[in-house]
């Protein structure tokens, strides 16, 4: 793959962050029920960076939590595993029931990552509301999956790869599309 573009660092990175906080903040009136989902692997360091800064604009804490939705793919048995596949922990420590859910991943792209994220919110409660939060939407919908937060909308083609880094998992942060 060749280095395209990069269409983010970590300056607009944390700027995107910060608008998606307070646009948060905002819709829903305040943070009273609210639980934010990172969508592991990426999105959960996204949902504790928005965590942090919801928390220090209202000055007041607000439950998160961690989910994998390894088996809730609708392609995992398409894919030829040669072992199981890598099963994560899901971990809410909060009842979501009643509460307006914030998942949060890195990137939407077909939206059938986040069809399997709301299938396992489903199992643990009955949230009043999902909502949802992407650092990148780059397009190419499969199913009609539309994110209520967007850092930045980055149109793509198919044969490009929007890759995001971020320094707790990366150690570098910033948004680089590829030529496949």
């Amino acid at each position: 793959m060749e280095r395209k573009a990069t269409v983010l660092d970590d300056a607009a990175i944390r700027r995107a962050l910060t608008r998606i906080s307070h646009e948060i903040i905002e819709k829903n009136k305040g943070v009273e029920d609210l639980v934010l989902v990172g969508i592991k692997t990426r999105g959960v360091p996204i949902a504790d960076r928005l965590k942090d800064k919801i928390e220090s604009i209202e000055g007041q804490e607000i439950s998160g939590g961690e989910l994998d939705i390894t088996l809730y793919r609708d392609d995992l048995k398409n894919k030829s595993y040669q072992e199981e596949p890598d099963v994560k922990e899901t971990n809410i420590s909060v009842n979501i029931t009643h509460k307006k859910v914030i998942l949060v991943d890195d990137v939407l792209y077909t939206g059938r990552t986040v069809r399997a994220a709301m299938d396992a919110l489903m199992d643990l409660g009955r949230p009043s509301q999902i909502q949802l939060a992407v650092l990148v939407d780059r397009g190419h919908r499969e199913l009609p999956i539309t994110a209520d937060y967007v850092g930045k909308n980055i149109p793509t083609s198919q044969n490009e790869v929007v890759t995001v880094g971020l320094s707790e998992t990366d150690k570098l942060d910033e948004v680089v599309i590829y030529e496949n």
